[in-house]
């Protein structure tokens, strides 16, 4: 199964270290494939390095895709850590 959703980055920081390790963490054992896309640059979001390269800042944009067999959970938590600010 295939789900997409845009989120806005809340925390004050945008994704920086601690929101990308936190979100490295969280699909760790996630068997989907999961990309984030921003601006014009979409990344493998299992990988810390991809996702600070995105540089995204605060309020900005991602789109998740999210592609396989844990899609709805795995898109669930993602959206929850967005929305709590990744517990900053």
């Amino acid at each position: 199964m295939k789900l997409v959703r845009k989120v806005r980055i809340k925390n004050s920081l945008g994704l920086h270290t601690r929101p990308a390790t936190t979100i490295v963490k969280l699909l760790q054992n996630c068997k989907s494939d999961v990309f984030f896309t921003h601006k014009k640059s979409t990344i493998n979001a299992k990988s810390i390095l991809s996702i600070l390269m995105l540089a995204a800042r605060k309020n900005s944009n991602i789109t998740i895709m999210v592609d396989g067999e844990d899609a709805n959970a795995t898109m669930d938590r993602l959206v929850e850590a967005f929305e709590n600010h990744f517990g900053e």
